[in-house]
């Protein structure tokens, strides 16, 4: 029986725990982590006191879009701009606009998706995922 790639427990769980040992560096500014799996399916999720619901659900949201749609969140709304398209189009309510969501990749095959919701800037949302990506060793 073929079998494909699929997110590692160990992977998950080193993802977290360097994403929350950096954003626990800024204590003031929380922020929430999630990591789903290939079908969009919540694997890991981390919110810090005191976040705003809308940012606990945008983590969320940033890393389903990602895996789901197979590009980075960030990255796949500057695309559906530039068509003069907008993220209400792909009919999917649970999809997002914001950046901060990753897709996670491996030897070309989607393992799922990472997301964080919280900072100013969508940027600082991506660099904490990429955080992330990296303690998984992709």
């Amino acid at each position: 029986m073929a079998t494909k790639p699929a997110l590692g427990n160990e992977q998950v769980t080193a993802a977290m725990r360097a994403m929350i040992e950096k954003a626990h560096e800024l204590p003031d500014e929380p922020v929430a982590m999630a990591i789903v799996d290939a079908g969009g399916e919540l694997v890991a999720y981390y919110t810090m006191e005191n976040l705003r619901v809308f940012s606990r659900r945008h983590a969320l949201r940033k890393a389903y879009t990602s895996a789901i749609i197979g590009r980075d969140s960030g990255e796949h709304a500057a695309g559906l701009a530039a068509q003069g398209r907008n993220i209400a189009d792909m009919g999917d309510p649970r999809f997002t606009y914001g950046q901060g969501g990753l897709v996670i990749m491996q030897d070309g095959v989607i393992l799922g998706g990472i997301g964080v919701g919280g900072y100013p800037s969508g940027q600082r949302d991506e660099d904490l995922s990429r955080v992330g990506l990296e303690a998984m060793g992709l």
